[in-house]
């Protein structure tokens, strides 16, 4: 049936399936493992800036989180990637991949911010009260009681930003990436184009799936088994014992 050959040609997948996996789901992955690190670096001192009293010190980082997750992702690719240059800006000369995790990473970091944020404010107060009366330095309470609790709260979330980094990641396209740096879609859409045949992209869309189904079954079970674990726990546990671990 040529419809359903159009879509699922088993030889014109077999032939572009080794350069989808060798070349194509590397990069994906390389791409989506860098955003997520330059996201949480760029995450973790908004999430700082954020949770700051100062209004003036908030400003820039709410600023931040709001425009950056209010604009399309391939928008802030090409501002980066092709306006970063253009500008005379080039802190990755004419590589076209380091401009595409920096794009990637900027708007994965407004979301990180978020979830960073939520993370450590969804730590009752009560627990760092609590803490300081138990004669730890406000410095104690944060680094035993709250960041332990927030980076728990955190984890499924951020796996989850993973899972949109890779998704986004098919976005890094419109930069015309160089011949071992291409990923899925870009390599997908080039087989696609060469065979006038669609089966490539369907390829593509299964290595896709083959990457964030099990992540997102795996967010959802982390996610179930926390909450059972913090049903059942106590909510606080003296700073001198939780000390005691660390000598």
């Amino acid at each position: 049936m040529p419809v359903i050959g159009q879509f699922f040609d088993w030889p014109t997948i077999t032939r572009a399936l080794p350069r989808l996996l060798a070349e194509g789901l590397r990069n994906t992955l390389l791409v989506a493992f860098l955003a997520i690190i330059v996201g949480l670096m760029i995450g973790v001192l908004m999430a700082a800036l954020l949770l700051s009293k100062r209004w003036w010190v908030r400003l820039p980082a709410q600023a931040y989180v709001g425009v950056l997750r209010s604009l399309p992702v391939v928008l802030v690719v090409m501002l980066i990637g092709v306006g970063l240059p253009a500008a005379g800006l080039r802190p990755f000369g004419r590589e076209a991949f380091g401009y595409a995790v920096l794009a990637i990473g900027v708007v994965s970091g407004a979301y990180v911010a978020d979830i960073v944020r939520s993370g450590i404010l969804s730590v009752e107060p009560s627990q760092v009260h609590a803490a300081r009366m138990d004669g730890g330095t406000p410095l104690q309470a944060m680094w035993l009681v709250v960041v332990p609790q927030a980076v728990q709260r955190c984890l499924p979330a951020l796996a989850g930003q993973f899972v949109r980094d890779v998704k986004e990641s098919s976005l890094v396209y419109v930069l015309g990436l160089g011949i071992g740096q291409r990923e899925l879609f870009f390599i997908a859409q080039e087989e696609a184009a060469r065979t006038n045949n669609a089966s490539p992209l369907v390829a593509a869309g299964a290595c896709y799936l083959a990457i964030t189904l099990p992540l997102t079954f795996l967010v959802a079970r982390a996610t179930r088994r926390r909450d059972s674990r913090a049903s059942r726990l106590p909510a606080y546990r003296p700073i001198s014992m939780r000390l005691g671990a660390y000598r």
